[in-house]
């Protein structure tokens, strides 16, 4: 009986579990790096790449599924996987994924949380810390651009995004507006959002489910008051090239100015419950938001931007919170105890 006993601890031991991913090969290339391979193989996970010529509910068998692919095809296909295998994990519902692809419902739910502040927060600066969107419309057609009515909420400088973010380059290009006759470059459907002066710094927030690391990064410079006035400069540029045009300061100067290091985290925190808040709200584990500190209201934050399944090889010890998180995904349904390893909420 003991050596029946033993051998089942044993067989239990070393039990392998199976992570299939479905990504595009540019994703592949980023996400699937050795050192991840490495750690999740030395907590018993393989992680093996779905065959997208074959079936998906043919493959495996998997014990988790991730994935970043769309089309009818693809969801038919996760469909037919789920309802062959309930028990596995699907990382993540595509219809959840879906609310990510237009610039406006992503950023709605944003507006309906209800983030109270940390006690943290309010007893060490004696205030809250608040969030939101920058003011936003949907254009649909070109008429709507000269309606005073519909621009009449929104200042200058204007940022042009497509209503599509589906992660195509089209999806990419974005410009910058500074005044009404840079609008008639513009071609619908496109959301205008406010740009607001951000001190040149962007705070990238990755979810991995309960795991959440905030990493500063540069962005574009603030818009000075003197570009906004000079109608006969271009009233419309792309991303690409604001870094090249003409400010009270030119670019390379600002950025020579702004050091990274010196801008200030916002709270722990504060920045936890806004995460975890998006997280119950989507329904999603893998995504990342992208946030601005507003400089004229000293302590209010904006969230600009939502991605699904981010460039997490970018994010500091990614293999770390992602191989935890896998080995929580597999397990969900057991006893045991998931692994944590200690890791840093934010790295300045």
């Amino acid at each position: 009986m003991a050596a029946a006993a033993a051998a089942d601890t044993s067989s239990a031991d070393t039990r392998r579990y199976v992570v299939g991913y479905a990504l595009a090969p540019k994703k592949q290339n980023s996400f699937i790096q050795s050192s991840l391979l490495s750690r999740a193989a030395a907590r018993g996970m393989d992680l093996v790449p779905v065959d997208e010529a074959r079936p998906l509910a043919d493959q495996g068998p998997f014990d988790l599924v991730i994935h970043k692919l769309y089309g009818h095809d693809w969801r038919a296909q996760l469909q037919a996987f789920s309802a062959r295998y309930p028990s596995v994990p699907v990382v993540d519902p595509p219809h959840a994924i879906d609310r990510l692809h237009n610039r406006i419902s992503m950023l709605q739910v944003v507006s309906e949380l209800d983030v109270p502040p940390s006690a943290s927060d309010a007893d060490a600066h004696h205030h809250r810390h608040t969030f939101g969107i920058p003011s936003q419309v949907v254009v649909y057609d070109a008429a709507a651009l000269t309606d005073s009515g519909l621009l009449a909420a929104l200042r200058f400088p204007l940022i042009a995004k497509p209503l599509v973010a589906d992660g195509s380059a089209k999806s990419h290009k974005m410009s910058l507006v500074y005044h009404g006759e840079g609008l008639r470059k513009l071609r619908p459907p496109l959301v205008l959002q406010e740009f607001v002066n951000h001190g040149g710094v962007i705070f990238k927030v990755y979810v991995v489910g309960g795991h959440v690391t905030c990493v500063k990064r540069r962005s574009l410079p603030d818009v000075s008051k003197e570009i906004l006035e000079d109608t006969a400069a271009e009233g419309t540029v792309s991303f690409s090239q604001v870094s090249n045009l003409p400010t009270a300061r030119n670019a390379e100067e600002y950025y020579e100015d702004l050091r990274l290091e010196d801008a200030v985290m916002p709270p722990t925190d504060f920045v936890n419950e806004i995460a975890g808040g998006l997280r119950r709200a989507l329904g999603l584990q893998l995504f990342n938001f992208d946030m601005i500190r507003d400089v004229r209201a000293g302590d209010r934050y904006l969230v600009i931007d939502i991605n699904y399944f981010p460039g997490y090889a970018k994010m500091p010890g990614y293999e770390i919170a992602l191989t935890d998180f896998f080995w929580e995904m597999v397990h969900k349904d057991d006893d045991v105890t998931p692994l944590k390893e200690e890791k840093p909420t934010v790295v300045k």
